[in-house]
């Protein structure tokens, strides 16, 4: 085992995580896929380990949303492994309508970043432990029509989920930079990226023009495994080692917006998120 690449993938039952579970299983790393759903995760397991012959993959379930599942997740982890290569945050969403966690949280906010930020500040120790540990964060393009409403960032005065949605891959972004300064001389490395629009369940469940787009314009959108392409190279290829505090695009580094480069934002946000 300790001759295996270690990997931890939320959201690996589906969409771009499967396809990223899919590939790294193939290049024989062990990995840990997270799920809420255990028959639906025991389902992914066992048909990618029938097509991989990879015995290392690995079931945990856990709630993102909630803190405590989230605890519970890295402490099994730690007591699992002395060490991890790579964590891949994926697990996201976007909702209709605005919905409390157990934490009494706004569901955005909480699972698309608080469960970034929680899970891979849980999980540094073990990251250290590897040569080189690579933090790899799903973001997206609308974080564009983002920004951080410090006052308000569960949306208590008019929810709206595009706004809500922006707001969290910002921050997802705002994380990733300021993680990689945090980690600046430790060998882990913090990237984020667009997977492009993909094809899978996301955004169905919308009402309006962003649920038009996302159940009848699907045919004009990327595979599963055409998103999850620069998930995998950022995880596993060498030209990237060493590389961090990033922002890709079809495995190429592009600008991010103009706030999402401010210091002072990022340190506030992870503040706040502490």
């Amino acid at each position: 085992m300790s001759g295996k690449k270690v990997c931890l993938i939320t959201g690996a039952t589906s969409g771009i995580g499967k396809a990223t579970l899919l590939s790294l299983a193939q290049q024989g790393m062990s990995i840990v896929m997270v799920s809420r759903n255990k028959e639906k995760g025991e389902s992914v397991r066992a048909a990618i380990t029938e097509k991989t012959r990879n015995e290392n993959i690995h079931l945990a379930i856990a709630d993102l949303s909630s803190q405590q599942d989230i605890r519970k997740l890295a402490s099994d982890i730690k007591s699992k492994y002395s060490k991890l290569d790579i964590l891949v945050n994926n697990a996201g969403g976007i909702f209709d309508k605005r919905i409390l966690t157990v934490d009494r949280l706004e569901l955005t906010f909480a699972l698309n970043h608080l469960a970034y930020f929680l899970l891979t500040n849980l999980l540094l120790e073990i990251l250290k432990a590897a040569p080189a540990g690579r933090v790899v964060n799903v973001s997206s393009q609308a974080h564009r029509y983002g920004s951080l409403e410090f006052d308000d960032p569960g949306f208590e005065k008019g929810y709206n989920a595009m706004k809500s949605y922006a707001q969290s891959k910002l921050a997802n972004l705002l994380f990733a930079y300021e993680l990689s300064r945090h980690l600046a001389g430790t060998g882990i490395t913090a990237n984020a990226l667009h997977p492009g629009v993909v094809r899978t369940g996301f955004g169905k469940e919308l009402s309006g023009i962003a649920g038009f787009v996302f159940k009848r314009l699907d045919f004009l959108m990327r595979s599963p495994e055409e998103g999850a392409e620069t998930v995998i190279w950022l995880a596993s290829a060498a030209e990237v080692e060493g590389v961090s505090g990033k922002y890709f695009l079809d495995k190429k580094e592009i600008r991010s917006s103009k706030i999402s480069y401010d210091e002072s934002v990022a340190h506030r946000l992870w503040e706040v998120s502490a």
